[in-house]
């Protein structure tokens, strides 16, 4: 609660919908501005929030947008229909971030057409407050005007060079290798719920059985090679802009939270396995294991995929609140 307190103190607190840290505009065009989004908001619920300051700091633009956005909760609850415009002067960067609910309309893509064509230039010629002027009237057009943002997002598909139909024919092809890294991970959780198994029955040494379940996340990270690929292939062909989850890069940590949950639901699975089956009683040997099961159930020619002696001095081997953003957006420098 205290760190929550903390990281939230970090990013102003609005009381305005155009707030002018920076102080860009003249006192015309800001009042301007706020009567525009005061406007569009009365009109349409939709909150559209302008916010220049300075400097980042030691935050990415990205974090700084994320941060401010929920912190205010922009946008309603359950609608979580919030922009933020945040602008930062000395630092030469702009982002739009995009509330949960409006993500479908000013998706990635659109954001980032609208800061690279409409933005950028101006920002380029020192025409601060034209750029983000003119962005929230075409942000403003989309949302009221569901044929203008279908129109604008065909042209940002052809932006691409690259058609619909062809990207459906990369998407299906790909999806060849996502299954492949589906199948691998399948069977690679399947031995790794059995070692559980086998420790928690007593056939299987406790020592050796954490060795083989870790060495069953091999087989695993390598399955998200075929999964991860693609992945970015689909980003770069649809220009799916990945910028404000940059967050996770910074914070590996959550790696070891999603293996730790792998190794949590497979002795989970083998719980219930041997609870279901009925048959065996819970025990525990710290290093003896049954030389005849595990050559039964771990071997090449057995249900699973290696093999091993894990008898004792053996050794073995196997293969095989408002309203809230979820970071959606894009961002651009100049």
């Amino acid at each position: 609660m205290v760190l929550s307190t903390w990281a939230q103190s970090k990013y102003p607190q609005l009381q305005e919908i155009v707030t002018d840290h920076a102080q860009i505009f003249s006192s015309e065009q800001l009042s301007g501005l706020k009567n525009k989004l005061g406007q569009f908001e009365q009109q349409t619920t939709n909150q559209l929030v302008v916010l220049t300051i300075e400097q980042l700091g030691n935050e990415t633009i990205e974090q700084y947008a994320y941060g401010t956005f929920n912190k205010n909760k922009l946008g309603q609850v359950e609608k979580d229909n919030g922009i933020l415009v945040l602008f930062a002067k000395d630092d030469r960067e702009v982002r739009i971030e995009v509330g949960y609910g409006l993500e479908p309309y000013i998706t990635d893509a659109v954001a980032s057409r609208i800061i690279r064509n409409t933005m950028l230039p101006r920002f380029k010629a020192g025409e601060y407050f034209l750029g983000i002027d003119l962005a929230t009237d075409q942000i403003i057009q989309f949302l009221s005007d569901p044929e203008a943002l279908e129109e604008f997002k065909k042209e940002t598909d052809s932006d691409s060079g690259m058609g619909v139909g062809f990207k459906i024919f990369i998407l299906l092809f790909l999806s060849i290798f996502v299954m492949a890294g589906a199948f691998i991970s399948y069977r690679s959780f399947g031995n790794m719920i059995e070692v559980f198994r086998g420790m928690f029955i007593g056939k299987l040494g406790i020592l050796p059985g954490i060795f083989m379940a870790l060495f069953s996340l091999v087989p695993l990270l390598f399955s998200l090679v075929f999964v991860v690929m693609p992945l970015v292939f689909v980003v770069l062909i649809w220009g799916i802009d990945v910028t404000g989850y940059s967050y996770l890069l910074d914070n590996m940590l959550w790696i070891f939270y999603v293996f730790g949950s792998i190794f949590l639901l497979a002795m989970l699975l083998a719980v219930i396995k041997i609870r279901v089956k009925g048959k065996e009683d819970f025990k525990l040997s710290f290093f003896k294991s049954d030389r005849k099961y595990v050559t039964k159930t771990f071997s090449s020619g057995g249900t699973h995929s290696f093999s091993s002696s894990a008898g004792s001095g053996s050794s073995s081997s196997f293969s095989g609140g408002g309203g809230s953003s979820g970071g959606g957006g894009a961002s651009g420098s100049w």
